[in-house]
């Protein structure tokens, strides 16, 4: 794993270095034909990677994200044949991760049960009832697994006293109310594939609600520390656990009130909070605190969809598309690209398609 991550380092850096000097690729055209230049660029024969930049290998969270707007888009084909690639490297080496890098797996930084249950979601999406045939015992034993290694049987939480990836990848959080959504979107999944699930007996909605709800918006995790956190004020309800138009409201509200959605949305929080690896520190500063993350931004744009007029924040985004010329993966609080002496944010994101998607459907 050491090796493999020392390899992709190196590719970022040699990125970071020719973008200096040579800037992002741009496209021709408008949003829309920038953002299907963009998604195309990141289907490489086999499956779906992340970008046409740095992280040009497969995550399935990123992955998982996009699946429904891809499918809207008319990808199926492709994202059926993503699956498949997934699903044969897992199973060949007998775990989901979240990542598959030149034919190895990985988890970054950690193990994360969001890695069965985006794969299960995304093969429910795409309707890929041969695929959830043939791998039926592997996809039972990795969610048996998610269960065991990550789940609190007594709270009916994620483990407070562990650290699991999240979209919030180097942030160390202490069951995060990311991953407990995932949880639950897990269990749902679950039983709409019928596979036998050991998360059956729980009433996610009652737990994540009486240990996570303030009454005004979602708590980050279980730390202790109070604050706004974009992250946790759109899982909840990107996952469909939550569909009250009152909660959403008032976490639409508290994330407007730290101002996470400006200039264009959406931050994690209004400054750094929590504890995070040593390595983002130095290498990448602030790389998860108050920088806008468009993936963030595009999955609460959709959750924005249920209660409000998103055409305000795609707006925003078509114009952020146009001038770059390029559709980029995470840009500082104040709207500008993110970079620092070692990282020059990554271009062309396969989320783009969320984008897209929100203009033309």
């Amino acid at each position: 794993m050491k090796t493999i991550l020392l390899k992709k380092g190196l590719g970022i850096f040699k990125r970071s270095v020719k973008v200096r000097f040579r800037g992002i690729r741009k496209y021709n055209g408008n949003a829309k034909q920038i953002l299907r230049q963009a998604i195309n660029s990141c289907w490489n024969g086999n499956y779906f990677q992340v970008s046409s930049g740095h992280f040009s290998c497969f995550y399935i969270r990123d992955f998982g994200i996009s699946v429904q707007a891809l499918l809207n888009l008319g990808y199926r084909e492709k994202v059926v044949k993503t699956l498949e690639f997934a699903l044969d490297v897992y199973s060949r080496n007998n775990k989901i991760t979240t990542t598959v890098y030149n034919g190895s797996v990985l988890d970054f930084p950690y193990y994360t049960p969001e890695s069965v249950a985006y794969l299960l979601h995304s093969i429910r999406l795409a309707d890929a009832k041969e695929l959830l045939l043939k791998h039926r015992f592997f996809l039972e034993r990795e969610i048996r697994k998610a269960f065991f290694n990550s789940f609190d049987a007594d709270t009916g939480l994620i483990k407070k006293n562990a650290y699991f990836s999240s979209m919030k990848d180097n942030a160390l959080r202490s069951s995060s109310l990311y991953n407990n959504s995932m949880i639950a979107m897990l269990s749902n999944d679950i039983d709409y594939s019928g596979l036998h699930n050991p998360f059956k007996s729980y009433n996610f909605k009652k737990i994540i609600k009486d240990n996570f709800w303030t009454g005004n918006y979602f708590l980050d995790d279980l730390s202790g520390l109070d604050y706004i956190a974009g992250d946790a004020n759109v899982f909840p309800y990107w996952t469909g656990l939550f569909d009250s138009r009152k909660m959403i409201k008032l976490s639409f509200d508290a994330i407007q009130q730290d101002d996470l959605d400006k200039p264009f949305p959406l931050k994690y929080t209004k400054e750094k909070v929590g504890e995070y690896l040593l390595l983002e520190s130095i290498l990448v500063p602030n790389y998860e605190g108050n920088t806008i993350w468009t993936n963030l931004g595009q999955c609460f744009i959709d959750v924005v969809k249920k209660v409000d007029k998103e055409k305000e924040y795609v707006n925003q985004y078509i114009k952020n598309v146009e001038k770059y010329g390029n559709y980029l993966e995470v840009f500082n609080s104040n709207g500008t690209p993110y970079k620092t002496l070692f990282y020059y944010a990554d271009e062309a994101m396969l989320w783009s398609s969320m984008l897209l998607d929100s203009i033309e459907n």
